[in-house]
């Protein structure tokens, strides 16, 4: 039986995958986390992969498939919001030391906590979404605002949660970080019709919400979603991290089939490598 790599191998593997122009490689982390690969740039999104919230909260239904001393190499890494498990202490410090100085963008919101974690000031991004950034020449960043579950702004009216478009190699790829989807979102996002869309599919409710946990839309709203943006293909994620914050993404699935079955679709194993071929790419 084929097996996914873990730890170091895994790295090894992000590190030799070479992605040919129109295409992007994809590892999947858990929960948000992942890793995004096209053009000789490395992104990490929401690199959630210590014990530090086993320690202090929640435990994982899973360990992650690395460590944060794993991660070199790395160019960028996007943080979506402040919530620990986007924005985790234990993998952050780690990747700072271990990668250069590569910048972090995050919303402003998280500036002071991403200090105090001992990250330079010179490697923090403030998000913007105003305008896209350009970084290395080579990657696009648009950033969408995100409702978890309201527009939040800061004293500054600066949003505190945020998605991140990527237009990288050919490949324009939509990552929403938590949101549920508010009135203007489908409509941004028709504008740009991305081709891949990473989507969270946990969902919230009374209960979850009387704990704390603060929700986002649910399979149905994401199916729903990625087919009137015109995403060519959806990836689902935020269902499997945490027990008492889960979903089947097999519901996802059977949504879609039952009533869009053209839509495509990749349930991510843990760890896996997915390689995205835009339909454009042997298009003469």
């Amino acid at each position: 039986m084929n097996t996914v790599k873990t730890g170091a191998a895994l790295i090894q593997e992000v590190h030799q995958t070479e992605v040919p122009y129109g295409t992007l490689a994809i590892w999947f982390l858990g929960q948000e986390s992942v890793i995004i690969k096209g053009d000789g740039i490395t992104v990490y999104i929401d690199p959630y992969v210590s014990d530090f919230l086993d320690r202090t909260g929640p435990v994982r239904s899973y360990p992650a498939p690395i460590t944060p001393e794993d991660i070199t190499e790395a160019d960028v890494c996007l943080i979506t919001h402040e919530h620990d498990d986007h924005m985790d202490e234990g993998t952050l410090t780690v990747f700072h030391a271990n990668n250069g100085g590569a910048p972090i963008m995050a919303p402003t919101c998280c500036h002071r906590e991403l200090l105090r974690m001992g990250v330079g000031e010179s490697s923090i991004l403030t998000v913007d979404a105003t305008e896209p950034t350009e970084l290395f020449s080579k990657l696009r960043i648009t950033v969408i605002p995100a409702a978890h579950e309201e527009l939040e702004q800061d004293d500054g009216g600066y949003y505190r949660s945020v998605g991140y478009v990527l237009q990288l190699n050919g490949v324009t790829l939509y990552h929403a970080g938590d949101t549920v989807i508010y009135p203007g979102l489908t409509e941004q996002l028709a504008e740009i019709s991305p081709d891949v869309a990473m989507l969270p599919i946990n969902g919230g409710d009374y209960f979850r919400r009387e704990q704390g946990i603060v929700g986002n839309m649910n399979y149905r709203e994401a199916a729903e979603l990625a087919v009137r943006i015109g995403a060519e293909t959806v990836i689902p994620l935020h269902y499997d991290v945490f027990a008492g914050n889960s979903e089947k993404p097999g519901y996802f699935l059977d949504y879609l089939y039952e009533r869009y079955p053209g839509q495509k679709c990749h349930v991510m194993a843990r760890g896996e490598r997915y390689v995205y071929v835009s339909s454009r790419t042997f298009v003469k």
